[in-house]
Order: C-alpha cells, then sequence, then structure tokens
C-alpha cells in the first residue's frame, strides 16, 4: 500500500479491525519511510453496480463520489465524517438490498435527501437544492416551507 505522505511503498499494518456495521475491515498502518499512520479500508466487490444518470448515461457506483457530495452539502455544518461516513454505508446497504444491478442518481439522491433530512435540516435543503435542480427561489422556498410543516 503507497503511503500517502510520501509515496513510499514500505508500509505494514498495525492493526485490523471490522468496522462497527461489518461491512468492511479498518487497517491502520505505518509507513517505514516517514513513520506517519493512515488507515485503509477493506470492501468486498461481490457485483458490478451501474448509476444511471439523468442524461441517461451508465458509470460504476462510486461510494467517494457520494461521501463528497454530501460533504459538500455538510461544510460548516456539525456533521461529523463519522456520521457521513455511516450515511453512506447505510445508502450502500439500501442499494444492494435492492438486488438490481442499475440503480438511478435519482434513486441514490432520495436515499441520501432522507438520511439528511434527519440530522442536519441545512445540509439537507443544500444537497435537494442540486438534487432536485430547483429552478428559481420559489421551488426553494417551497422546499423550506415543506420541511419547516414536516417539523
Amino acid at each position: 500500500m503507497k503511503c500517502p505522505y510520501c509515496d513510499s511503498n514500505d508500509t505494514k499494518v498495525i492493526d485490523s479491525r471490522a468496522t462497527e456495521d461489518n461491512t468492511a475491515i479498518r487497517r491502520r498502518r505505518l509507513c517505514q519511510s516517514c513513520n506517519k499512520r493512515f488507515s485503509t479500508y477493506e470492501r468486498y466487490e461481490d457485483r458490478t453496480l451501474m448509476v444511471i444518470k439523468k442524461d441517461d448515461t451508465r458509470e460504476s457506483f462510486d461510494r467517494s463520489k457520494l461521501i463528497n457530495g454530501i460533504v459538500k452539502s455538510c461544510e460548516k455544518r456539525p456533521v461529523s465524517i463519522d456520521q457521513i461516513e455511516q450515511i453512506a454505508n447505510e445508502i450502500e446497504l439500501e442499494i444492494n438490498h435492492l438486488g438490481k444491478k442499475e440503480v438511478s442518481s435519482t434513486t441514490i439522491g432520495k436515499f441520501v435527501c432522507d438520511k439528511l433530512k434527519n440530522i442536519d435540516p441545512v445540509a439537507y435543503v443544500r444537497f435537494a437544492s442540486v438534487y432536485r435542480e430547483f429552478k428559481d427561489v420559489e421551488s426553494f422556498y417551497e422546499e423550506l416551507k415543506n420541511l419547516k410543516d414536516e417539523n
């Protein structure tokens, strides 16, 4: 495994343990060159899941893209990286339980919105504004009004 700090290939595993949800193995590694520590995650790859984008193109599901989208909506909000990873784990599990080889980006967006709505309403509105492609202030206002009515 290549060290993210110095690019050395001389690293060793110093600790391995399953994640809380038992869907991955977290490995703590030590770079023998620069003595810095970092974590890697090992996940099983049981099948290729394709995401159908809004323009009908298809691409492989990418967990890091999912996490990056959630991180952007949670910037400067009291949402920890652990919570974001937990959201991603839950969404990945939901997608796998669908039992399909292809899933729409709209379905994934809905899963993210459902999770964020319960954790941080501001992050939810940020994500929803991109996911639902609000065209004007009125559609944005309607979503805020619906969120307020639910609470």
